[in-house]
């Protein structure tokens, strides 16, 4: 997988509304797919199509306890997302082209 691949991953994770809620529901730590399904009024399938882009970008962890999933932000994936995006909004002056000047 190039690098470029995996920040498709993590900014397609980004580019939702419902995948930025469960974001800002996971802020305040570890939560149940029962308590997601239930505070964002969406079905089960719906939260599990999200959940899946989310943890595949990296950004979110997954563990099983029972029949119900817990979720977690990822320290290291949300790290990882952040320096990418600065890396990519930051202009490199250094390799500039001079052409048409």
């Amino acid at each position: 997988m190039t690098v470029f691949s995996k920040d498709a991953k993590i900014f397609k994770a980004l580019c939702d509304i419902k995948r930025l809620t469960i974001l800002d529901y996971l802020k305040s730590g570890e939560k149940c797919a029962c308590v997601l399904i239930e505070n964002m009024n969406i079905g089960q399938s719906a939260l599990s199509y999200h959940m899946k882009i989310l943890c595949d970008s990296g950004i979110v962890n997954a563990r099983q306890e029972g029949k119900w999933t817990h979720y977690s932000l990822s320290k290291s994936g949300s790290e990882y997302a952040s320096k990418r995006l600065l890396e990519l909004t930051t202009p490199n002056t250094e390799n500039q082209s001079n052409c048409c000047k």
